[in-house]
C-alpha cells in the first residue's frame, strides 16, 4: 500500500476517535491516538482492536501526552462537549495548525479560537456510532444518506485544508459532506437528536423498549416538528434541506416512522447506545438548545 504523507492526531480514544483512527490508518495515514485512564492501559496492552468481519488490529501510535515537538497535519478532537475547553487548553501550545472539532455544540466557535488560537478551529461532526466491549471496537459509519461526516470552515470558505481533509475521508471510505455554515447545521442536528435522546429518558418503559411507548413516540414527533418550525421562525435555514420535511409530516405518520427507527438496528447502534452513554452531555445540550429557542 502506498503510504500517505498526512499525519493525524486523534485526541480522544472512545468509539468515535477509535473508529476514525482505524479507518484512516487502514488507508495508510499516520495516526496517533491520545488516550487516558483505563482506555490508555487497554490500548497499550492490546493495541487498537476493531471488529470488521473479524477482529483486526489498527496500526496506530498510542500516547498519553503530546510531546513538545509533535506536529500534525490535522488534530481530530473527539471528546464530549463538557471536555472541549480543557482539551483545547492542552492543545494551545502545540504547533499543529488545524483542530477538527468533532463535537456536539452550540458554543460560539470564536470562544474556542480564544483558547486554541485564531484560525485553528475547523468545526465538524462525526457520522458514526457503536461501542467498545472487552477492548474491541464494534462500530460503524452512519449511512451516507442519513448523516455523513460533516465539516466546513467557520466562514464557509472552501479552503485547501477543507479539500485535503475531504480527500482523506473519501480515500478511507468515510462518507463526507461540507457545509457553508456549521453552526446552523449543528442547530438542526440538535433539533433532531435532543428529542430523540429525551425519549429514552422520559419513557415509562425500559429505555430499550421505548418504541412500544405510543405516548412517547407521539410526544417526540410533536417535539421534532416544533423544534424545526421554531428554527425556521428564527430565520435558520434548515441544513440539510431534507429536514424541512419534518415540518410538514402529520404527527401520527411521524410517530409511526419513529417507532420503526427506534426498533431498528440503526436505532440501537446510533441512538440508544449513545444516549445511554452520554446522559450528562445530552442533558447539557438539551438545556442549551431550548435556551437558544427561547431567546429573541
Amino acid at each position: 500500500m502506498k503510504k500517505c504523507k498526512n499525519t493525524v492526531l486523534i485526541y480522544g480514544a472512545g468509539v468515535i476517535g477509535s473508529l476514525y483512527a482505524a479507518k484512516l490508518s487502514a488507508c495508510g495515514y499516520g495516526i496517533t491516538l491520545l488516550a487516558r485512564g483505563s482506555r490508555l492501559k487497554e490500548l497499550q496492552e492490546k493495541g487498537l482492536l476493531y471488529q470488521e468481519n473479524w477482529i483486526k488490529r489498527a496500526k496506530v501510535r498510542v500516547i498519553s501526552e503530546i510531546a513538545e515537538g509533535d506536529k500534525f497535519d490535522y488534530i481530530f478532537l473527539t471528546v464530549r462537549a463538557e471536555q472541549v475547553h480543557e482539551a483545547l487548553g492542552m492543545l494551545k501550545e502545540n504547533k499543529s495548525s488545524t483542530i477538527v472539532t468533532m463535537v456536539n455544540t452550540l458554543e460560539n466557535y470564536g470562544e474556542w479560537e480564544n483558547i486554541a488560537g485564531k484560525g485553528r478551529i475547523l468545526p465538524a461532526f462525526p457520522g458514526a456510532g457503536g461501542s467498545i466491549k472487552n477492548g474491541v471496537l464494534k462500530a460503524k459509519l452512519t449511512p451516507a444518506l442519513v448523516q455523513p461526516t460533516t465539516f466546513g470552515e467557520i466562514d464557509g470558505k472552501k479552503t485547501d485544508r477543507v479539500m485535503r481533509l475531504k480527500k482523506m475521508f473519501t480515500a478511507a471510505g468515510i462518507p463526507v459532506q461540507t457545509v457553508p455554515d456549521m453552526h446552523k447545521w449543528q442547530l438542526c442536528h440538535l433539533a433532531m437528536v435532543v428529542p430523540l435522546a429525551d425519549a429514552y429518558y422520559i419513557t415509562e418503559k425500559e429505555p430499550e423498549k421505548v418504541a412500544w411507548d405510543q405516548r412517547t413516540m407521539k410526544r417526540t414527533a410533536k417535539r421534532l416538528k416544533k423544534n424545526f418550525n421554531l428554527l425556521r421562525e428564527k430565520g435558520v435555514r434548515l441544513s440539510p434541506f431534507k429536514m424541512n420535511i419534518i415540518c410538514f409530516l402529520p404527527v401520527p405518520l411521524l410517530a409511526y416512522t419513529l417507532k420503526y427507527v427506534y426498533k431498528s438496528d440503526f436505532g440501537n447502534l446510533f441512538m440508544y447506545q449513545h444516549a445511554m452513554k452520554a446522559k450528562e452531555e445530552m442533558a447539557t445540550l438539551h438545556r442549551e438548545f431550548y435556551r437558544f429557542l427561547r431567546t429573541d
